[in-house]
């Protein structure tokens, strides 16, 4: 049996886990492999995001930060209020965000980045259909990602992988000793 044949214990994770990416990094699929593996409970933040953002990402628009900050609330309201392990997918670009997003939620939140190259995510964005982003926003998110810090219990996995293997990789790293000293300040 492989690591990723088995469930893996939640109690060994972090209870907050925002999956952050640019659009297209897979932050639904991820989220809902990586609940199903963990037995925890996966939001997609897209479902948090006021009408009037959708409708201008629709159209073709890049959000403001203006645009963003009530949805970056939310997250982070989500967050605190779960009464169970939760994990959120929200883009998450900027530090900002992210410092916003832990504020609101009250607690330590833990960041993993849903990295890769521009043409693995554009192809991923071309080959979906029935989402609300278009591949022509891509540009303004990679230019508006900030990838974590060293200081923002936060880990970064590259998306080129197998589903199962980069599920695995996340499951490790959020189980690793010094991540979990880090959250809870013991180290």
């Amino acid at each position: 049996m492989t690591s990723h044949d088995r469930r893996a214990d939640s109690s060994d994770l972090p209870r907050r886990i925002v999956l952050m990416g640019v659009a297209g990094s897979g932050k639904s699929t991820v989220g809902e492999a990586l609940a199903s593996q963990t037995g925890t409970t996966y939001r997609d933040g897209d479902d948090l995001h006021p009408e009037a953002n959708i409708a201008k990402m629709s159209r073709g628009e890049p959000l403001t930060d203006e645009d963003r900050w009530p949805w970056l609330t939310l997250v982070g309201e989500a967050l605190a209020n779960a009464e169970t392990p939760l994990t959120i997918g929200c883009s998450a670009l900027k530090r900002s965000y992210r410092d916003h997003i832990r504020a609101k939620a009250r607690g330590p939140v833990v960041f993993v980045h849903l990295a890769g190259s521009r043409a693995v995510i554009e192809g991923r964005m071309g080959a979906r259909t029935g989402h609300f982003m278009p591949t022509s926003l891509l540009d303004s998110q990679f230019a508006t990602l900030e990838p974590p810090a060293a200081d923002e219990h936060a880990v970064t996995v590259d998306i080129d992988q197998p589903l199962d293997t980069l599920v695995a990789e996340i499951i490790e790293k959020l189980g690793e000793p010094a991540l979990r000293a880090d959250l809870t300040g013991t180290r």
